[in-house]
């Protein structure tokens, strides 16, 4: 026997009613943000306090900077620094570096510092500017640490020659800058550049004597002439008339020479080289109209009493 099971009721449709309702529960619901900042609202007001006083303060600092701008910034750093002096930041050690002919005088006077001022009274920035206004120091490089010690490293303008114009005497470095006027007796070693200009010049002078070691261990000066040209000044006394523009073929041809017939220590008042194609030679003046030297000299030397000066 069959058994009829009854179907489950239909259920109604929802009415159009039911889904607004549905919809505005939806919209009425919170975001996750809100939700985050309802939560944290206690904690975002004194956050807020925070960044206004903060931009208060940030305005009073403009208008202290606007009403004076270095006087109370001055004093506010002048208190900090008595007060890290009084909790013991100050200067207790001075290393120096790379100081060979700069005088230790003036170096003292660049840094104007002493023990026992206030660390954060010395400036390094300004001490740097100060030393390299020295003319020994090319450059200077000034390290301030809070534990007490300032580190100076200086690089120092190389001695090159002494230069005499008008009867003074200086040191001066390859590039012609003066670096020091005071104890050039120190530097005696150095060649010596004579006359206006020829400290500009010195350096591809010098490099070509030091090329002839025979002529160059007889050089006493190097001398500019009307600022166009160079003669050298022998050890005795010989003066050696160089071509403009041709020292180093001059050069060359004067340590032939001297190497063949030890010209550079005859006893001539000159020894002109101007002339490619001829050898001017003339004698001292109380030697003038005297028999010529015993030595035997090359043919195309030729010895004249009154030469070109």
């Amino acid at each position: 026997m069959a058994l009829e099971v009854p179907r489950a009721p239909a259920r109604p449709r929802a009415t159009q009613p039911a889904r607004r309702n549905r919809s505005e529960a939806t919209q009425a619901r919170p975001s996750r943000l809100r939700l985050w900042l309802r939560r944290r609202r206690g904690m975002l007001r004194p956050a807020g306090l925070g960044l206004g006083a903060a931009g208060l303060l940030v305005v009073a600092a403009l208008a202290t900077m606007a009403a004076d701008p270095y006087g109370r910034l001055t004093a506010l750093w002048d208190g900090a620094t008595e007060i890290a002096g009084g909790a013991g930041l100050t200067v207790q050690e001075v290393v120096l570096e790379g100081s060979r002919n700069t005088p230790p005088e003036l170096v003292r006077e660049a840094l104007a510092v002493h023990r026992g001022d206030p660390i954060l009274g010395f400036d390094p920035h300004a001490a740097r500017e100060r030393l390299e206004m020295i003319a020994w120091v090319s450059a200077a490089h000034v390290e301030r640490h809070l534990s007490g010690l300032i580190k100076v490293r200086i690089t120092e303008r190389q001695p090159f020659a002494i230069w005499q114009r008008d009867g003074r005497f200086s040191v001066i470095d390859d590039k012609g800058e003066v670096v020091s006027s005071e104890n050039v007796g120190a530097f005696g070693r150095l060649p010596l550049v004579v006359g206006t200009g020829a400290n500009r010049l010195a350096a591809p002078m010098v490099a070509l004597l030091r090329g002839q070691p025979l002529v160059q261990e007889r050089t006493h000066a190097l001398v500019r002439v009307a600022e166009r040209r160079w003669n050298l000044r022998l050890r005795n006394g010989t003066d050696v008339l160089l071509p403009d523009g041709q020292e180093a073929a001059a050069l060359a041809r004067l340590a032939e020479l001297h190497a063949a017939q030890g010209l550079l220590d005859r006893p001539l008042a000159a020894i002109d080289l101007r002339l490619p194609d001829k050898l001017v030679l003339r004698l001292p003046a109380q030697q003038q109209g005297a028999a010529p030297a015993a030595a035997p000299m090359e043919p195309s030397m030729q010895r004249v009493r009154n030469g070109r000066g």
